[in-house]
């Protein structure tokens, strides 16, 4: 019998938002590709023996073009529903006339250029009826940062946006749907012990506002609630 299940791809599995949106997919009835860095073992393999085969673990290096071209090859007969991407870093809350030259950069590469390089390398895999998503964050915003601090985490999601508002204006006639994925403010490594949210509380948001929105073509900024985050 063919497997009639939607199939999504995530980028960036391995633990916390990632690991709670594979697992949550796998609770709404999806196959799951899910990738983590290099050979050691994570959560998500343990999600993936315990899946019967409908969660498949694959390794990359996101930042590497070479591993991603890799990935590709190795996905390309798979018919995808859903492209998400969900990596970032931060390197704490530094005024940005004081961050190093290298730290800009590799922040910059990590949450900016290495996300949409996934999305440009293996968004032409997934079916013209799907979906292509990024994590983002309100703190991306430029109409609602009025505190300021987290210079450079605030503009590599900035800088993310941007590059998802350029890939919309040059995919006009995509008929996929884009969205940029604010999932709140939650308690990961990145976003500290003293966030709102739990992993369980903002992922099912983020995965229906994902099911919500597919085959509505254009490029959406979306909460884990569904609502438009101002740019």
């Amino acid at each position: 019998m063919n497997d009639t299940r939607k199939t999504a791809v995530i980028i960036g599995a391995s633990r916390a938002l990632g690991l709670g949106l594979a697992a949550e997919l796998l609770r709404r009835d999806w196959n799951v590709i899910g990738t983590v860095r290099g050979s050691r073992r994570t959560g998500l393999h343990d999600l993936a023996e315990a899946s019967a085969g409908r969660l498949t673990v694959e390794s990359v290096e996101m930042t590497d073009p070479e591993q991603l071209s890799a990935l590709r090859d190795r996905l390309a007969q798979r018919a995808l529903d859903l492209l998400f991407v969900n990596a970032a870093i931060t390197r704490g809350d530094t005024p940005i006339g004081e961050v190093p030259t290298a730290t800009f950069t590799e922040v910059m590469i990590t949450n900016a250029l290495s996300p949409m390089r996934v999305v440009e390398g293996l968004g032409p895999l997934v079916a013209p009826t799907g979906t292509i998503g990024v994590m983002s964050s309100d703190q991306g915003s430029i109409a609602l940062n009025t505190e300021g601090g987290q210079d450079l985490y605030r503009a590599s999601k900035s800088a993310l946006n941007q590059l998802m508002r350029c890939y919309a204006a040059r995919h006009a006639d995509d008929t996929r749907t884009l969205l940029l994925m604010d999932p709140g403010w939650v308690r990961t490594e990145l976003g500290g012990p003293d966030a709102e949210l739990s992993v369980e509380e903002s992922v099912p948001g983020v995965a229906e506002t994902i099911e919500r929105h597919q085959g509505k073509p254009g490029l959406h900024f979306l909460d884990y609630q569904g609502q438009a985050v101002p740019w």
